[in-house]
């Protein structure tokens, strides 16, 4: 999803308003060379941008007349040379476009109640952006000073500040659902874990019908749907694929009275952090049930290189790859998209806990199978 990479990032503004069959898009832009193009988009429902006009900057000022639709969409304006993009949301509306030449980022498109709240919403989003930025180096600074009690109050306002973004997200979804924006500001939330599978639900419910059928929330009804499968209480998806020496294992081959299912690949530095953990609670607990079944995500062309980090890190339990990166069919089935990951599973192959690593992960195996 491509396109809401950057439309949640740039931060602008929007509007509408018109009588006749069409709107007007007039913008002023002061500075720009005469000839500068202005490159109007549309991500429409499937969420792939489009070209809808060229526009040219003749003595600060540039416009365009577009037919007026039913069908939604999150438009932006991309200057030529220059890096950020200004989000506006075409309401059939006549539209003033304010562009900054030395502050991209800060130009919007003004005119209407949805643009209007964007507006709010991309405010407060640059002030999150600039408080966790200032918060970044406030911690950087008190790490080099040893300052331990800074460092952790530090942790704690950004963790607070982590949870007011994502309720000010939430609140704009619920105010605006009619909005093409918020569900892909709801995909990208879900994407982020930063809101769980049945709260997205209940948002997806209070669309507009619009919203609702485009591609958008199609796609994010079949991720939410893949959470389930590979949610807590749920049963593991069981999978089989090739080991190093070629043969063919399954999950249900590799169940033990408890068992890890280990996301990991040999390119993956956080990974190769994690290992010595999971071995040491592998020999600690396998005589006891422990069982392990790790998942590659390594590449085509690449299987000596995973085969020799399994020796390298000492990971002496079941592998399996299919050597085909982020396209590996049971990351996709566990909806793996960051790994390490990690899902523990009970001997009937439920999911009892996942993502747990280090301590957190030993603590929680030494809970269930009793003693240290």
């Amino acid at each position: 999803m491509k396109p809401i990479l950057y439309i949640l990032t740039a931060l602008s503004l929007i509007a509408c308003g018109s009588d006749s069959d069409s709107f007007t898009l007039e913008g002023s832009a002061a500075g720009f060379e005469d000839g500068t193009l202005v490159y109007v988009y549309r991500v429409g429902g499937d969420n792939r941008p489009e070209i809808a006009d060229t526009l040219t900057i003749n003595q600060g000022a540039f416009n365009g007349t577009f037919p007026k639709t039913e069908e939604i969409s999150v438009n932006y304006l991309t200057i030529d040379g220059a890096q950020a993009n200004i989000i506006y949301f075409p309401e059939n509306e006549d539209l003033k476009a304010t562009v900054y030449k030395d502050s991209i980022a800060t130009s919007f498109v003004s005119g209407s109640k949805q643009n209007d709240a964007y507006t709010v919403f991309a405010k407060q989003m640059k002030e999150f952006n600039e408080q966790k930025a200032s918060n970044v180096q406030r911690f950087q600074q008190a790490r080099r000073e040893q300052d331990n009690m800074l460092v952790s109050q530090i942790q704690q306002e950004n963790i607070a500040l982590v949870a007011e973004e994502a309720t000010v997200k939430k609140s704009f979804i619920v105010e605006n659902g009619n909005s093409l924006f918020s569900a892909m500001l709801l995909a990208e939330m879900v994407n982020r874990k930063e809101v769980t599978a049945p709260m997205a639900n209940t948002y997806i419910g209070s669309f507009s019908p619009k919203v609702a059928s485009t591609k958008v929330v199609e796609e994010l009804k079949t991720t939410l749907a893949s959470l389930k499968k590979a949610d807590i209480g749920a049963a593991a998806p069981n999978f089989t694929a090739p080991t190093p020496d070629g043969e063919m294992l399954s999950l249900s081959d590799a169940l033990g009275k408890y068992t890890i299912v280990d996301f990991w690949a040999s390119w993956c530095r956080p990974c190769r952090v994690e290992n010595p953990n999971v071995v040491r609670v592998y020999e600690k607990y396998h005589d006891k049930g422990l069982n392990i079944i790790s998942v590659s995500l390594d590449k085509n062309g690449q299987k000596e290189r995973w085969i020799k980090a399994i020796e390298d890190d000492n990971m002496d339990w079941y592998h399996v790859s299919n050597l085909k990166f982020w396209q590996d069919p049971i990351a996709r089935e566990y909806n793996v998209r960051s790994i390490p990951a990690t899902f523990l599973l009970d001997e009937n192959g439920n999911i009892i806990d996942k993502n747990l690593r280090g301590r957190a992960l030993e603590a929680k195996i030494a809970s269930l199978m009793g003693g240290q």
